[in-house]
């Protein structure tokens, strides 16, 4: 047994982060890599998501809802239904902040909503509290 597994380290996660903005992907990566120990993946099209969110399932994904193509509440419907992340953490990201829109995605499947630009410590929060209680739904 290595020194980290006696130790109690935590596992390593893998995060999803689906953004038509290069830029705003990698900020989005690099706070949480800061932050947490987590394998980021990266996806800039509705497409690479849904073709990465059918092959793998995450722990965490980061979705915004602002994108060419189906558009974040495709991306969301999709993963929703037939996908081995038919029940990962999806948490949006989005500049849109109206409650109608919040609840719509609540109600399609999200579970959080963080609007742009986001603070790195609601984001990190955010993502360790959506990754806990999927790892332990009954806490």
């Amino acid at each position: 047994m290595n020194e980290a597994a006696q130790l109690g380290s935590q596992p390593r996660h893998r995060v999803l982060i689906v953004d038509d903005e290069e830029a705003t992907r990698l900020l989005l990566a690099r706070l949480l890599a800061n932050d947490m120990d987590v394998e980021i993946t990266l996806a800039g099209t509705c497409e690479q998501a849904l073709r990465l969110g059918r092959s793998y399932a995450y722990d965490c994904i980061l979705l915004d809802l602002m994108m060419p193509g189906i558009g974040g509440f495709g991306v969301l419907s999709a993963l929703r239904a037939n996908s081995p992340n038919a029940t990962t953490p999806i948490v949006i990201v989005s500049v849109l902040s109206e409650p109608d829109t919040v609840a719509r995605c609540m109600q399609a499947g999200a579970s959080a909503y963080l609007i742009k630009p986001v603070e790195r410590n609601s984001l990190s929060a955010t993502v360790r509290a959506q990754i806990a209680s999927r790892m332990h739904p009954d806490a």
